[in-house]
């Protein structure tokens, strides 16, 4: 059976990202990273969509966009999933298998304070994977990328960064930021407030992912 599109609402920030399957490799070498961000803008012509930033890694990737209609963000992922595994296999004849552990994600991200946490939270990956001293040094990434690329792919912020946003990204962030974080990618849930979130889940059918993963403690335990 086809899959179903995603269920997605137009005019919303999304947190989009994917790994390769079991830790596969889906950037080799700079060729391999730049026709990615080839792809990416080239997809904007298939849909109305504004990227806020972005993070590729060797075996995943994040990236903010919003797109402006219900069917866009679809339309583009689609586009550029499908073109980037064509292209990879056609660079790579004894590439077999699936290339990606599955379809991306999207999660939902509240204008605000939570897409600057956010936004930090990806230009930073290249500091906590240790593949560079200097967030700002990674070629890859919406903090590093050549100004050529940042003008092809990026449009501005929807919110203000905070002064001295390199510096800022180059810190470590506090332990209960990069949790909570941490949780809406474990769980797959919105990242907002707990009424905005409540509500984005309702719109996607997505209430489920809002409840704290495993089983709740037994009564009486430790």
């Amino acid at each position: 059976m086809p899959r179903t599109a995603r269920a997605a609402v137009g005019g919303v920030i999304y947190h989009v990202y994917n790994s390769g399957k079991n830790g596969r490799t889906l950037f080799r070498t700079p060729e391999d990273f730049q026709a990615y961000l080839d792809l990416l803008i080239e997809g904007k012509s298939m849909a109305s969509i504004e990227i806020y930033g972005f993070c590729l890694m060797p075996n995943y990737w994040h990236i903010i966009l919003r797109p402006r209609g219900k069917s866009d963000l679809s339309k583009y992922m689609s586009w550029v999933a499908n073109t980037h595994v064509k292209r990879h296999q056609a660079r790579n004849k004894r590439s077999k298998g699936s290339l990606y552990k599955g379809r991306y994600e999207s999660l939902p991200v509240q204008q605000g304070g939570d897409l600057i946490d956010l936004l930090r939270y990806i230009e930073s990956v290249p500091l906590r994977a240790r593949v560079a001293k200097n967030a700002g040094d990674w070629t890859w990434s919406s903090l590093g990328c050549d100004k050529k690329i940042a003008r092809q792919l990026l449009s501005s912020l929807p919110v203000q960064r905070p002064d001295r946003w390199k510096a800022l990204v180059n810190k470590p962030m506090e332990k209960s930021e990069r949790a909570r974080l941490e949780v809406s990618l474990k769980r797959g849930s919105p990242l907002g407030t707990d009424a905005w979130a409540a509500k984005m889940a309702k719109k996607m059918g997505i209430e489920h992912k809002l409840r704290p993963i495993g089983r709740p403690k037994a009564n009486g335990a430790g």
